[in-house]
């Protein structure tokens, strides 16, 4: 039997945690219909969520206006996220599984993973400051590690080189893709060309010409060489 208790918790963590990352984005996009779309729910049922959480301050909800986090919603989001990657380092530390099996099998381990335990995994891995996809994992307060250095790939210089610093990404076809091409954290690129119209980055890694569109290189990090 499916406890009730745990699909409400598991459908709360998932809106919170969605809010927050959208906030996040270089052009943040909180609108409920976005909101939907990205959980695969009704409006409706987007509207209504957004409307019980405000009763329990966890989102700042003004009818057709984007939503906000409240500071207990912000704690909640990154509770959620601090678990998801822990658990994204600990599979891909002992079971050398792929970037995009630890995604799928940490979405379903943080809604059950109590602090003591995220505490635990915490201090096994040595205390990470960010997961194998490059993203900063949350301390046990909230507190993130930022690198300001890093910019998207779809926002480097031709002409430089870079080292790939963060692949922002739950797809499995791009990471396939990643894979096939060896680009992986650490990855050193030199980017070869921008193209504006259409928006495409031309880059060599390992002697080998590549072009990516915006899909990529808007989720794809890097960090320059000095």
């Amino acid at each position: 039997m499916i406890c009730p208790y745990l699909n409400m918790t598991v459908s709360v963590d998932n809106f919170i945690k969605t809010v927050y990352k959208q906030s996040k984005l270089p052009n943040a996009d909180t609108r409920l219909s976005t909101l939907a779309r990205l959980l695969n729910i009704s409006n409706a049922a987007a509207t209504d969520m957004a409307r019980k959480l405000a009763t329990k301050q966890l989102v700042n909800y003004t009818k057709y206006k984007p939503l906000t986090l409240a500071e207990k919603g912000n704690e909640l989001a990154l509770n959620v996220i601090r678990k998801h990657r822990l658990w994204e380092s600990f599979l891909y530390k002992t079971l050398n599984l792929s970037l995009h099996e630890i995604h799928v099998e940490a979405e379903e381990l943080e809604h059950l993973t109590s602090d003591f335990l995220a505490n635990e995994i915490e201090k096994y891995l040595g205390n990470p400051s960010f997961d194998p996809h490059g993203d900063p994992i949350p301390t046990f307060t909230g507190k993130l590690q930022t690198d300001s250095s890093q910019i998207l790939l779809s926002e480097a210089k031709a002409g430089f080189n870079y080292t790939i610093a963060r692949l922002s990404s739950s797809d499995k076809d791009f990471f396939d893709f990643c894979k096939t091409n060896n680009i992986a954290i650490g990855s050193s690129i030199w980017v070869e060309k921008q193209y504006h119209s259409p928006k495409m980055t031309e880059i060599n890694i390992n002697k080998n010409k590549i072009i990516l569109n915006d899909d990529f290189t808007n989720i794809i990090f890097v960090k320059p060489v000095n």
